[in-house]
């Protein structure tokens, strides 16, 4: 199934469209200060900044509870944050400190709690997908109407672990979402030269006999609303589900990374003309009732 138009702003509350734009803001502000305090010497080991991907993890986690489980990946800040993990938590366990989600173990890498459904970020790439689905066996036991989300990229698409746990998803018939974010690179290897299906990828989940959305990741209402009808289908008890979701990272694959394999103007003009946050402030400007004022103050708040 191919979701392309956005869910009409007037259907979701107001406070809700608010309170998800403030959750978007947090994590761009957030990965902004990561890149920084990286660079600044601040910070151990690797960061992955997950900026410009923010309509995804917010439009997808928008419909889950605390009972829900997500697996993330290398690049989990957004994931984290959009699940509700604490924030100032989440810094101090990027900064190596005894206060952090791990209490300083994990680093950047490797946040998780529990307590709200976050299984934890993966440094191993598609090493998500065999953990919710086995999360979402644990879900279809106890018979709560629980699902198991698990994030990956589209580098993850290419491992046997992902093929092998979607292959198991239907076999077992368990409420496992494959949430694919494609935005075009592998590391630094373009998703049209490693991927056999180029930008096609819902197809390949398609393939193992589970349903499969495609949608703008770039445009949360369009997520937002993939997401409501895919979560319908899948707490339903019809089996597991996917969606590929089309999308940009304006960082590189991790901070220091030069970025060589870029085009030229490239980076200038997604974030121009595919920035989330700047779709979604035009969209309700025009068909909700909240002003450029209002927004901008959330901007100033959550900094």
């Amino acid at each position: 199934m191919t979701v392309t138009a956005s869910a009409p702003v007037a259907s979701i509350d107001r406070e809700k469209l608010r309170s998800m734009y403030e959750r978007m803001v947090e994590i761009r502000t957030f990965e902004d200060a990561a890149g920084k305090n990286f660079a600044d010497g601040l910070i151990p080991g690797f960061v992955h900044l997950y900026a410009g991907e923010e309509a995804v993890a917010v439009g997808i986690c928008a419909h889950l509870t605390d009972r829900d489980y997500i697996t993330s990946t290398h690049r989990g800040h957004g994931h984290c944050i959009a699940k509700g993990c604490d924030v100032k938590a989440m810094m101090q366990e990027i900064y190596g400190r005894a206060g952090g989600l791990c209490k300083g173990k994990g680093g950047s890498m490797h946040i998780a709690d529990v307590s709200i459904g976050m299984l934890g970020a993966n440094g191993i790439v598609g090493a998500g997908a065999p953990l919710a689905v086995g999360a979402a066996i644990s879900a279809k036991l106890d018979g709560k109407r629980k699902v198991s989300v698990a994030f990956s990229g589209d580098g993850a698409c290419n491992q046997g672990t992902t093929f092998e746990a979607m292959n198991l998803a239907v076999v077992l018939q368990v409420p496992t979402i494959f949430v694919f974010e494609n935005n075009h690179y592998s590391e630094h290897t373009g998703v049209e030269y490693s991927v056999g299906t180029a930008n096609d990828i819902a197809s390949r989940a398609e393939a193992f006999g589970m349903k499969a959305w495609r949608a703008d990741g770039c445009d949360f209402f369009s997520t937002f609303e993939a997401m409501r009808d895919l979560l319908d289908h899948v707490r339903g008890g019809d089996g597991p589900a996917a969606i590929e979701l089309d999308t940009e990272r304006f960082y590189g694959h991790f901070e220091g990374d030069p970025q060589r394999y870029r085009g030229p103007g490239e980076l200038d003009r997604i974030r121009e003309t595919r920035d989330c946050l700047k779709a979604f402030r035009a969209r309700v400007g025009k068909f909700a009732d909240i002003s450029s004022n209002e927004l901008d103050a959330v901007d100033e708040e959550v900094a």
